[in-house]
């Protein structure tokens, strides 16, 4: 599975390095290094959203760090179990 996080100006100030680091240690903690690719894109054109825009495939989703753990669990976790 790949997820992709914008890392454009308006998500890096909203937090992308913070839930970058967050799913790298979920990653981590589930044993999913051969399960999910984490990849980083310039704007998605979601920046007047709040949060940072991640992608799971086509589905994108706004996510503020400090749910980016919880999110990994509730909506990753199961696609790819």
């Amino acid at each position: 599975m790949d997820i992709t996080i914008c890392v454009g100006s308006s998500c890096h100030l909203k937090g992308s390095r913070d839930v970058i680091s967050i799913f790298e240690r979920m990653v981590e903690k589930y044993n999913l290094k051969d399960k999910i690719e984490l990849k980083g894109s310039f704007c998605m054109g979601e920046c007047t959203n709040a949060g940072v825009c991640v992608c799971l495939g086509e589905e994108r989703f706004k996510v503020i760090p400090s749910e980016a753990g919880e999110f990994f669990e509730k909506e990753v976790l199961p696609r790819v179990s």
